[in-house]
């Protein structure tokens, strides 16, 4: 069976029969989710979609009643305090718990249910007379829970990091029974939030008995917090058959809406062990302002729930407990569902192989997804090219953006399984922040070791086109072709399940010559990958380099505009993206949003001092090219964000928003970057004495492209024509003007510029300062608006998933020097190679 025969329908349903929610799925989706059309949405572990009828009919509520503060005691409050109490016991009935066993206590996250947990819980330092309180957590727990180290260690508390083996092998009887009351702390999650792996939740009962480790090694008494964020979002919890003493959750990973909304459940039995120091409003029963006397409400919710409750946010959870019944039927049937896509995907990728017989894929789990008890809805796993290479998850990630693919890639504020799984050593995680990687950057590979990976999550409105749209989309950017599937262990992980009774049995898959493959004896790929552009002769002669092309950008993300002689400024190119434009909301629109951005053509007029813009079918406006604030009472200094940065800017005047507002359809307005405002370079290039201001550009002053580099793209992609979609070839040109570089080199052979770590332009010298990554924004033809898939796709597949063109640059002018430099198209350059 091929890869494609796999990816149908009719085989998954042959290996999974609990599929959907007895109806049609697909008009669900219709109904309920009409806005993800062309949208594969794989981050639901990371939120999950919000169906329209709750936010509709959320929405009516609100509109008919009105909702006072539930502090009052007026009807519209207590209305409102009723239905905040109705919600909590829907919470606790979707968790089979009663309100005589849990309280349920609002928050505004997880986050906050863990910190109030770790900030009212009465640590106690070690003494002479009595020993101190433990705080102990699995290794495979998410930063929320790991913070609660930096809260117990300050108060003295011993914190003691355990994987489960540990907690179940060093389990042992425990000693005569004590007095002792020192309260201790464990804390582990329901489901792992990288892996998906699903702890026992007997663990509960084990570590309050004191059966299990560390409990059984430390006398007192124990207290169990369950991190249940995202074991709750697919799975039933059931507190009846684990007591944990205290349950954090989000709603919007349950329901997509509300974001802002958490709770902590709280066993009754043990919130009277919480302390709190801090009380807000509607948390006391009496105190004095006069003098230290404060007496705590009496009610368990009351008493931590600091101010007014977020209550229409509350209310809204209702509707979301009535949508989630009302299509799904209950949580057992999400669980069922989402499994069966989760397994059946990880049973193609772990398969996938390349033409070559090497794995496609590297999955991070502890088992082979055996049963839902034990697996969620998650699968983590980093791509390999054919030569066993890992591929970064930046890269990915970016393509999948390409195909409008969803998912989520890093270490997932879990650092702990990030390390276990990939093999990361304390000194390596030391080694890669001094390399500069930070959690939630974009270094996603150090000395060619991965620093985090990436995966994908179901929820209950997924489907299988999700799963084919991704294994086709992995098939097509990273796998050599011809595609290739082991089809040994697709047949034992069929096998494996079917004996557990997860998968109907099949007869086992043959190859087309009718023998078994097995994984050292695949037969070579027939096709020759793609890499025969662009290969260098090391006796190939060196041609003459000059700068052919200046490109300026005036508005960030808006139409070039090319000159030939450019002064250079302190930024760069004298009001190179020194403007950009920001929607009704602030936010900097670019190409990725608003590809119609290309069709704005802006123009610098020095001798006038202004700015033109220009657009097909709009009258030309300008702009002065120096504000004069005190001139115009609508230009306003506002504050805004570029790739992360904080930029402070002035707005340019109603005349400008009004004409982009017209042109592309939205409200949005002209903004410059203040030029009282210094923002500087990130990372200071190899060899700079001084850090680098920027314009309101991405990365750094100039980015740099070579015009070879640019032709071995268009023929790659000539040849790729007959597996396009029907897209135009591109001319050179036209692909030239994709990569919105300021200059233009010609004269060298592809990629050769990729070794220069310096280079002179006329008289000018520039410093290199990394490779361009490039995103789905390159595939907008800066002629038309239209995109396409390339040149994305060419250049993914000759730079084996690496999708960078283009070098960044920055200026190093002479000190002290107040002259300005010029740049001429046409000037010689002189390029500064690495020596051998």
């Amino acid at each position: 069976m091929d890869f494609q025969t796999l990816c149908t329908f009719d085989t998954f349903k042959s290996l999974w029969s609990r599929y959907g929610y007895g109806g049609n799925l697909q008009d669900v989706i219709d109904q309920e989710f009409i806005r993800i059309k062309g949208i594969t949405y794989l981050d639901h572990a990371a939120t999950t979609l919000y169906p329209e009828s709750l936010v509709r009919e959320y929405f009516q509520d609100i509109s008919r009643n009105v909702y006072g503060n539930p502090h009052s005691h007026n009807p519209s409050s207590r209305l409102t305090q009723d239905t905040v109490d109705r919600v909590r016991y829907r919470v606790l009935q979707h968790f089979n718990a009663t309100p005589e066993e849990y309280s349920v206590i609002f928050t505004s996250g997880c986050t906050a249910a863990v910190k109030l947990v770790a900030e009212s819980f009465p640590w106690r330092p070690p003494a002479e007379s009595q020993a101190g309180s433990h705080f102990c957590y699995l290794t495979d727990s998410h930063t929320s829970v790991v913070g609660i180290r930096g809260m117990a260690c300050g108060r003295g508390v011993v914190a003691l990091p355990v994987s489960l083996q540990e907690v179940e092998n060093r389990a042992r009887t425990k000693g005569e029974d004590d007095t002792c009351q020192t309260p201790h702390l464990f804390s582990y999650p329901a489901q792992s939030n990288f892996s998906g792996r699903k702890y026992p939740l007997g663990l509960v009962r084990g570590i309050q008995t004191r059966r299990l480790y560390p409990a059984c090694d430390h006398q007192g008494r124990w207290f169990v917090l369950l991190d249940a964020a995202s074991h709750v979002s697919c799975s039933p919890l059931n507190l009846q058959e684990c007591p944990a003493d205290f349950v954090p959750v989000s709603f919007y990973k349950m329901f997509g809406f509300p974001t802002g909304l958490g709770a902590l459940l709280v066993r009754n039995d043990a919130a009277g062990i919480l302390k709190k120091t801090y009380f807000g409003g509607g948390t006391a029963a009496a105190y004095l302002s006069g003098e230290d006397y404060y007496v705590q409400a009496a009610n368990i919710c009351d008493r931590f729930e600091d101010g007014t409750v977020s209550f229409l946010d509350i209310i809204a959870v209702n509707h979301g407990f009535e949508a989630l019944y009302r299509i799904t039927g209950g949580m057992h049937n999400i669980q069922q569902h989402t499994y069966g896509l989760a397994r059946y995907t990880y049973m193609l990728l772990s398969s996938l192989c390349h033409g070559n017989g090497r794995p496609v894929a590297q999955i991070y789990t502890e088992g082979q997804f055996e049963s839902p008890s034990t697996q969620g809805a998650i699968l983590n796993f980093n791509l390999k090219d054919s030569h066993g290479q890992i591929i970064g998850y930046s890269q990915v990630d970016r393509m999948a953006s390409l195909y409008n693919i969803h998912v989520r890639t890093g270490c997932f504020c879990n650092t702990g399984a990030c390390q276990s799984f990939l093999g990361i050593t304390n000194q390596q995680m030391r080694r890669n922040l001094q390399a500069g990687h930070v959690c939630g950057d974009s270094i996603d590979l150090v000395d060619g070791q991965p620093t985090g990976s990436v995966r994908v999550s179901f929820g209950y409105m997924s489907t299988f086109e999700d799963c084919q749209k991704f294994l086709n989309f992995v098939a097509e950017c990273f796998v050599e072709k011809p595609v290739t599937v082991d089809q040994v262990r697709l047949q034992e992980l069929i096998t494996a399940t079917a004996a557990s009774g997860g998968l109907h049995e099949e007869p086992p898959i043959n190859n087309t010559n009718g023998g078994a493959v097995r994984a050292d004896k695949r037969a070579k790929p027939t096709e020759a990958p793609l890499r025969g552009f662009g290969h260098r002769d090391s006796n190939s002669h060196r041609g003459a380099y000059t700068l052919t092309n200046i490109y300026i950008y005036p508005i960030k993300s808006c139409g070039a505009y090319e000159v030939h002689d450019w002064p250079v400024g302190p930024l760069g190119l004298l009001y190179d993206r020194s403007w950009m434009v920001v929607n009704g909301n602030g936010v900097c629109l670019s190409q990725k949003r608003e590809p119609r951005l290309c069709l704005v053509r802006p123009q610098v007029h020095l001798p006038s001092n202004k700015l033109l813009l220009q657009a097909s079918g709009m009258d030309t406006i300008s702009v002065p090219l120096e504000n004069k604030t005190q001139m115009h009472a609508s230009y306003r200094v506002c504050q805004s964000k570029v790739c992360g940065d904080r930029v402070e800017a002035v707005d340019c005047g109603d005349e400008a928003a009004s004409w982009l507002s017209d042109f592309l359809g939205q409200p949005c307005r002209l903004i410059r970057q203040s030029p009282d405002f210094t923002r500087d370079m990130k990372k200071r290039p190899s060899g700079a004495a001084t850090a680098t201001s920027l314009s309101l550009v991405n990365e750094a002053q100039y980015l740099m492209i070579n015009r070879a580099s640019a032709e071995l793209i268009q023929k790659l992609m000539s040849s790729r024509q007959d597996d396009a979609e029907g897209d135009q070839l591109l001319d050179g040109q036209n692909v030239i003007s994709r990569f919105r570089a300021n200059l233009v080199i010609a004269g060298v052979e592809p990629f050769e510029e990729d070794n220069w770590p310096h280079l002179i332009i006329g008289n000018t010298r520039f410093v290199a300062a990394g490779q361009c990554g490039r995103c789905q924004m390159i595939g907008v033809d800066q002629e038309t608006g239209t995109k396409t898939k390339e040149p994305l796709m060419s250049l993914s597949a000759y730079r084996n998933g690496k999708v960078t063109f283009g070098v960044y640059l920055t200026h190093q002018l002479p000190e002290g020097s107040n002259k300005i430099s010029v740049l001429s198209a046409g000037s010689l350059i002189q390029p500064e190679p690495h020596s051998s």
